[in-house]
């Protein structure tokens, strides 16, 4: 068994209920944060004329700030693959941490640092202790033999 699923194993068998809620909680909170975003995007366009040459960097960039916290933070709040969520949007808190007071703003959708600093570490629990047991990844771990969408043509009872 190697590091990662060892930590998977302990994160399944060590997760508290009320951690579920907090997860529903953190998606929702990441995926509001995701359309804070879409919201201040006049930021992102004083971030580009500032250097016009990362105009492209800047633009991916942003696409995936809203992608990720968007989608990531929809499917966290339903506990699908939180453990892949929780590490793409990593990233983008540890942007909101060290450039919230950038001269640009373009992290304003981010108007505290200790929401940044806390979402960060909920990101980082998550990634460590999953999903939990009021879950979609639950469902589909307890029920697999609904969702073989290898062979649509074997029946299910």
């Amino acid at each position: 068994m190697n590091k990662l699923q060892q930590i998977e194993h302990w994160g399944n068998v060590h997760h508290p209920k009320w951690l579920d809620i907090v997860r529903m909680l953190l998606g929702v909170i990441i995926m509001g944060m995701g359309i804070l975003f879409v919201q201040h995007r006049n930021d992102l366009e004083a971030m580009i004329n500032v250097n016009p040459a990362l105009t492209v960097f800047t633009f991916f960039i942003a696409h995936y700030i809203v992608f990720v916290h968007t989608v990531g933070g929809l499917f966290i709040a339903m506990g699908l693959y939180t453990r892949l969520c929780s590490f793409l949007n990593i990233p983008v808190l540890l942007g909101a941490v060290f450039f919230v007071h950038s001269p640009t703003g373009l992290f304003g959708a981010y108007p505290m640092m200790g929401l940044s600093i806390v979402v960060l570490f909920l990101l980082i629990v998550f990634l460590i202790e999953g999903s939990g047991r009021i879950s979609v990844d639950e469902y589909m771990r307890r029920h697999p033999e609904k969702h073989d969408f290898m062979h649509p043509d074997k029946e299910h009872v």
